[in-house]
């Protein structure tokens, strides 16, 4: 059975993935599993706690996420066995991918020496030799702080061909401005006061320079490799149109930051992965519709023209509007029925900071759902030849969305609970109708506009 409550859900993770709460707050660090010296964070500081969140690399590529057991210590010796078992296949996977040989234990990847690069180092190296110049958008209200730490962020990456743009979405004053005046002098700052995080996304796209435009939202660090990470998506293979990447949890302070990422967060897994409608279709019967699998908006970039070509975002769609969210699924959706690629690169990766009370994900709980709903019947305006395949879908989408599922909660490692799934089904069920009102009123300030 499910869990009913938030409360009961928190105590099956505790059970399921021995976590327990009051551990909290559960710090983050990286390996790099390549990297010498005797102790696993030879760039930063092991935290004595019960339980510590490690992302693992190796040549910077992430392998996984670990949770280890801070009071034993940074030792590689004390964590080796653990961090072996459970990502051995990866190592090997990435290793043969390289044209290394295998390994034996963790000592055989650390400061071992090739005649030439890892592969991978090579992929990175090709792409920094002549780098697209990449406009980062940055769409924001009235959190100048959490901005900063953004933009902090991104001026820290190792890629050196690219331009921020900060659009202050209908702000209720100045203080994002005379932040960003202060701060920042490189970044570039406009304004757009049509509420949506969709409109503030069309402003960003209407003055950026960039061949790609790479999104992020306002709450997240990027990582020092994810603009090159980026790149490397868009060269991938050919007629990319969308590249998303990897969101990991910036901090697990909180029952209700827990509860979210062992839900699974807004993580799709450390696989590169390449979807289309022909060649590289997913076996999932919902796709293209069932968009959420191929990204999140807080982490996504398109082709420019690509996007231009497609008119941008559905205004009447995310954040600040009725729809509440769906203009990430949208786009990602129009990109690959278009006939284009979408490219999940797990190496451009972001830090999300999570909500931190119960209410606020109950809120972000219904948003999902009102914004699947509204992206839903968003699709069927801007691509109505997809009605039929759309009918053919609904069966299946109906009973993943409102059926009961016949599996216990043993087998189900991210339980979410009942209440949350009940505000999920009905902002599902409105969405459509929040659509249709949002669309509405974007039709009448348009006209009012003159535009």
């Amino acid at each position: 059975m499910r869990p009913q409550s938030v409360a009961d859900a928190v105590r099956v993770i505790d059970s399921v993935h021995e976590i327990d709460v009051s551990d909290l707050p559960i710090p983050r660090m990286e390996i790099e599993l390549s990297a010498p010296g005797e102790d696993l964070t030879p760039e930063g500081e092991w935290h004595d706690s019960p339980r510590v969140m490690a992302l693992v690399r190796l040549h910077g590529h992430p392998l996984g996420v670990l949770f280890l057991d801070g009071s034993a210590g940074p030792s590689r010796q004390v964590h080796a066995a653990g961090i072996w078992a459970s990502l051995r296949p990866r190592i090997d996977t990435h290793l043969a991918a390289d044209g290394l040989p295998d390994a034996s234990t963790l000592d055989d990847l650390v400061g071992s020496t090739t005649p030439t690069p890892p592969g991978c180092e090579r992929a990175r190296d090709a792409v920094l030799s002549s780098p697209p110049l990449i406009s980062v958008v940055v769409a924001t209200r009235d959190r100048p702080e959490s901005l900063s730490v953004c933009l902090n962020s991104l001026l820290a990456s190792t890629y050196r061909r690219f331009e921020i743009v900060v659009v202050d979405n209908d702000p209720s004053g100045d203080d994002t401005a005379t932040m960003i005046a202060e701060r920042f002098e490189s970044v570039r700052y406009v304004r757009e006061y049509r509420r949506g995080l969709a409109s503030a996304h069309n402003r960003g796209l209407a003055v950026a320079q960039g061949r790609i435009i790479a999104f992020v939202d306002d709450d997240v660090l990027v990582d020092r490799h994810w603009m090159t990470a980026i790149a490397q998506g868009f060269a991938e293979t050919d007629d990319v149109g969308c590249v998303t990447g990897l969101i990991l949890p910036e901090q697990l302070e909180t029952p209700a930051q827990l509860l979210l990422e062992h839900r699974g967060g807004y993580g799709k897994g450390f696989d590169l992965k390449i979807y289309d409608t022909s060649g590289h279709r997913p076996d999932d019967p919902l796709f293209p519709f069932a968009a959420g699998q191929l990204g999140s908006g807080a982490n996504m970039a398109f082709d420019a023209e690509i996007l231009r070509a497609m008119g941008g975002f559905d205004a009447a769609l995310g954040v600040g509007t009725r729809a509440r969210g769906g203009d990430d699924m949208s786009g990602f959706f129009r990109t690959v029925v278009a006939g284009h690629r979408l490219v999940y690169q797990p190496g451009a990766i972001v830090w999300h900071r999570h909500y931190r009370d119960m209410a606020a994900l109950r809120n972000m709980a219904r948003g999902c759902g009102v914004g699947m709903g509204a992206y839903l019947a968003s699709s069927l305006v801007f691509e109505p030849r997809m009605i039929v395949e759309l009918i053919r879908c609904f069966p299946r989408a109906f009973a993943k969305a409102f059926l009961p599922r016949t599996t216990s909660v043993e087998s189900q490692p991210h339980p979410w609970p009942t209440e949350l799934v009940n505000v999920e089904r009905r902002g599902l069920v409105v969405g459509p109708a929040a659509y249709a009102m949002s669309r509405w009123r974007a039709r009448r300030i348009d006209e009012r506009c003159g535009s």
